[in-house]
Order: C-alpha cells, then sequence, then structure tokens
C-alpha cells in the first residue's frame, strides 16, 4: 500500500532479502541442482500450498528465482507447486485482483458499483515461476491449462465460493506473454502503469499487458450480477 501511495511506513531499521538461515534445508532446497532432471510434460500434477514448511519453500523459490521476489499476498490466495513426477518444475501464486483497469473493466463491462461488489471473483495471477533450469517447449503454457483447470474448484473449497475470471499483468519490456496466448488467455490492452491500488494518477509503475482467462461461460452475466 506504502508504494500505491496509501500509507507511509517507518523505514526500516534494518533490510534485507529473505532468508532461511534458520532452516538450512530449506536453503539448500532451493540450490539449481548439479544434474538437470528429466521431466515428462504429459505427467504433470499440482499441490496446493497448505504446510508451513512447503510455505518457507515456495517463498524460498520465489525470493531467489523470479524477479520480483516474494512478497505476503493479502486476504483469499492460493499458492500452487507444478511437478512432474516428483520434480517442482514450476510454481504460481494467485490472489486479489486489481482494483481498477480501464481495459479489464471495459471488457467486463460492469458498473462501478458491479465491480465494487463483484471484484472478489476475479483472481489476479501474481507469480509464475518456471525454474530456470526446467527448459522444456510448451511446459508453461501447459502449467497454466492445468492450473486454469482445477483453480476455481481449488478455491471454492477453501473459500466457499468459485471465481469466474482470471487476470495477469506481463511486464512487456522483459516478456511477450506467449504462454497465455497458448493457454487461450486472452490479451487485453497495455497498462498505464498506475499500480494495482493507485488513486493518484501517478503512472511511475512499468507498463504491462493484461492478459484474462474466463473461468465460466458467461462470465459477464455473473460479474454484472446486482445485489
Amino acid at each position: 500500500m506504502q508504494s500505491d501511495g496509501h500509507i507511509i511506513l517507518p523505514i526500516a531499521p534494518c533490510t534485507k532479502p529473505v532468508t532461511y538461515g534458520f532452516h538450512p534445508e530449506i536453503e539448500a532446497a532451493v540450490d539449481a541442482p548439479i544434474n538437470i532432471p528429466s521431466i515428462t510434460l504429459a505427467n504433470l500434477t499440482r499441490e496446493i500450498v497448505v504446510q508451513r514448511g512447503a510455505s518457507r519453500l515456495w517463498n524460498a523459490y520465489v525470493q531467489r528465482y523470479h524477479y520480483l521476489g516474494h512478497q505476503l499476498i493479502p486476504g483469499a490466495q492460493l499458492r500452487y507447486f507444478v511437478y512432474s513426477g516428483d520434480t517442482i518444475v514450476a510454481l504460481l501464486s494467485f490472489g486479489a485482483s486489481a482494483w481498477k483497469v480501464k481495459p479489464r473493466d471495459e471488457y467486463i463491462g460492469w458498473s462501478t458499483e458491479q465491480r465494487q461488489r463483484n471484484l472478489h471473483l476475479v483472481v489476479n495471477n501474481a507469480r509464475f515461476l518456471i525454474l530456470p533450469w526446467i527448459r522444456y517447449d510448451n511446459l508453461a503454457s501447459k502449467t497454466l491449462a492445468l492450473i486454469s483447470r482445477r483453480i476455481a474448484r481449488d478455491w471454492q473449497q477453501r473459500y466457499a465460493y468459485r471465481p469466474v475470471l482470471l487476470e495477469s499483468f506481463v511486464d512487456d519490456s522483459r516478456y511477450r506473454g506467449i504462454c497465455y496466448k497458448a493457454a487461450n488467455w486472452q490479451c487485453l490492452k497495455k497498462t498505464k502503469g498506475r499500480g494495482k491500488l493507485d488513486c493518484h494518477h501517478d503512472n511511475d509503475k512499468p507498463i504491462k499487458i493484461i492478459w484474462t482467462y474466463p473461468l465460466v461461460p458467461g462470465f459477464r452475466r455473473h460479474l454484472a450480477i446486482e445485489a
């Protein structure tokens, strides 16, 4: 919230990246392997992060290998490991959607009141990491397809409601989002660099490409429903 201009936090006495000095097994587990494992794309499975040890491991992987690092996800959220056999190949997280994004909101066609009421039905893909030593054609798109098929059910089991639309924001200075296209996500327009919660029109964030994926037919009807 501080980065989006809503609050000002005191300066931390000491800032340093997330480490797991008291958990050397976690630090060792996220090291790049000496021998690159062989994987089978037809045998991908997903595991929801639940236990504390799995949470630490997920956080450590993302902190070390994702360019944005690890950040806590407020509110409703799901994190996933994706495996091929016993080998972790990818990690994803989903959480609260952006408060207001003009191209997305025009695409949905909802009013301000409808957005405020039904925004929880849109879920944001906040992190997507393919481990850097895992390089297989089509792995990213197959991973997205696997999670997209299961996340509505997983979300309902944890939070007792089903989301109807996924969104993601891809930094186009780094990536083109081809894997989202291959997984049948729809590309909308680009953001204006205002951030997820911006209300000051600062436009000081990276420009990102907006991708969406409907989880149910007629998702607009669900999102534009009145009280």
